[in-house]
């Protein structure tokens, strides 16, 4: 009776652990690199059920440490390139802490990426390729060079070829210069370049439409649009700051979006260890080459501001950027803000642009909106902006709203690309806070125009300026304060008809002020120099 009943319980036992057991382990996944740095994965039929049965691929599938110490860029490269292959999306490990060294490996992202509560350290201090990003956000679709197109209008409206779909499109003409930079960063320009969408049937999306007349094309490619929006999600990531040599030598180690359709949502970047001395960087977040592109409820960070010698022999603060867009149409930051307080001018302005279309910022709080090299269109719905406020040049319509602005102006043209915007403003319900220092000298647009400069093209200022329920908070400046002006003295010697502009300078034509409100009370007036604006037709309501 006494062996039955053991018998009895020894099946019972090993029927429970039986039901118990977990599921059947299945081989590590070899992740190696092979002689030329290449990422090679095996993984087995197994493996790839087990995925496709889970619904995602994690970076633990791959053998991340996850413990904040060991290099897991190669673990988390691998995930990315089997998650591609078999279109699932990739979850991080939320209590996951992910070193990542300096060695040179991307990951490439094309599918749904959940970062969720896990954390990065991205440690640049010893690189071996300042330029590699840490993760690439890129299109299965190959780019295609459009044969047969060898002029361009400004403004029309189709192109003589068909496509496989909405695609963005690319046209360059190396042989005329734009944007030939004035001043301690001069420079001898940039070739000539456009960017905009294209139905399969040819038609130009006149949202963005071309703003140049090219005579001749020397590049012109397609880049497929993918229909489908790509999401990432959460993630902290902290940056161990370079301490390289404090020169023009950009660092990329970003999030590099290169990819259509696509949103960012709840990431955070952190900077640490910046020094007395380092690199500048090219943006935690990069565009280029894409279009639609939405940022939203993120928390970015400035970094900290270095000089070098700049191309005319003297110093120079370098731009560094934790927001860098380029050649880039309809992006979008809602919700944003930065770390770092937005009037310390220990840090630089948190983004810059080049070559973008259609820019939006709402609800964010940034220490600078700026657009170097041209913006068609941009908007700034209930945002408050630092001490370096906003800066720009373009074409377009730019509209202000229903925000705070702290610079050394409501609007800067920028003077080192011409001081020009071809198009109008349009500025409602804001508040100035001006932060001129001793200067003491308020204005609203400010800007410099020689006349003396080639940039490439004409230069404009806005043909139309709309201002309408601002608040200028100017109380704390006393003495010989004169009170605000909508124009600076954008150039000192341009004061009588004898004066010459080699490069003329296309001024304002209508002014239209409703509502401005000067809390020092004093009266503001058109310009210093009433000569250069004495054609400005000022409607005031």
């Amino acid at each position: 009776m006494k062996i039955r009943l053991t018998a009895f319980f020894y099946l019972f036992f090993v029927i429970i652990c039986l039901q118990c057991s977990p599921e059947k382990t299945l081989e590590s996944i070899t992740v190696e690199t092979d002689k030329n740095g290449q990422l090679q994965v095996q993984v087995t039929a197994e493996h790839v059920q087990q995925f496709k049965d889970k619904g995602f691929l994690t970076y633990t599938d791959f053998g991340a440490a996850g413990d904040g110490k060991t290099d897991d860029i190669d673990a988390i490269a691998a995930a990315h390139k089997i998650a591609n292959e078999l279109g699932l999306p990739v979850k991080a490990e939320n209590n996951a802490t992910y070193y990542i060294g300096g060695t040179t490996r991307s990951a490439i992202i094309k599918t749904n990426t959940d970062f969720g509560a896990a954390e990065f350290i991205i440690d640049d201090r010893k690189l071996e390729d300042r330029t590699s990003a840490v993760f690439r956000v890129e299109s299965g679709k190959e780019p295609f060079n459009l044969e047969g197109i060898t002029t361009l209008k400004r403004n029309q409206e189709k192109i003589n070829h068909s496509l496989p779909g909405t695609c963005l499109v690319t046209v360059t003409n190396t042989d005329v210069k734009h944007y030939i930079r004035y001043g301690l960063n001069q420079n001898n320009g940039s070739s000539q370049t456009d960017i905009f969408v294209v139905d399969k049937n040819g038609n130009i999306d006149m949202d963005a439409p071309i703003i140049w007349d090219f005579d001749r094309i020397t590049e012109i490619k397609a880049l497929p649009i993918d229909a489908e929006v790509l999401q990432i999600t959460g993630g902290k990531f902290t940056t161990i700051a370079n301490q390289a040599e404090s020169k023009y030598n950009y660092h990329s180690r970003n999030i590099a979006i290169r990819r259509s359709n696509v949103i960012v949502d709840g990431l955070e970047h952190h900077v640490t260890g910046e020094g007395e001395y380092g690199a500048p960087y090219g943006g935690f977040i990069n565009t280029s080459e894409c279009a639609y592109v939405s940022i939203k409820n993120c928390l970015f960070t400035g970094h900290k501001t270095y000089q070098t010698i700049g191309n005319a022999g003297k110093p120079v603060s370098m731009g560094t950027y934790d927001i860098s867009l380029g050649r880039s149409i309809s992006i979008k930051f809602i919700n944003c803000s930065q770390t770092n307080d937005i009037n310390d001018r220990t840090y630089w302005g948190l983004m810059g642009s080049n070559y973008c279309k259609n820019l939006v910022l709402v609800n964010c709080s940034f220490s600078r909106f700026d657009a170097h090299k041209g913006v068609a269109n941009a908007s700034i719905r209930n945002c408050e902006l630092g001490h370096m406020g906003i800066n720009a040049i373009g074409t377009g319509t730019f509209t202000v709203e229903n925000s705070t602005i702290r610079g050394r102006s409501l609007i800067n043209l920028r003077s080192d690309y011409g001081s020009t915007w071809e198009g109008e403003f349009i500025i409602r319900d804001c508040i100035f806070i001006p932060n001129t220092g001793e200067s003491g000298k308020v204005n609203l647009i400010n800007g410099f125009y020689s006349g003396q400069h080639n940039f490439g093209y004409t230069c404009y200022m806005p043909e139309k300026i709309t201002i309408e329920n601002l608040v200028i908070d100017d109380s704390n400046y006393t003495g010989e304060y004169k009170g605000p002006a909508i124009f600076a003295n954008f150039n000192p010697e341009n004061t009588s008809d004898s004066y010459v502009e080699l490069y003329p300078y296309v001024k304002t034509k209508v002014l239209k002020l409703k509502n401005v409100n000067v809390h020092s009370g004093k009266k503001f007036r058109l310009s210093d120099n009433e000569y250069m604006f004495n054609e400005v037709r000022l409607v005031e309501e």
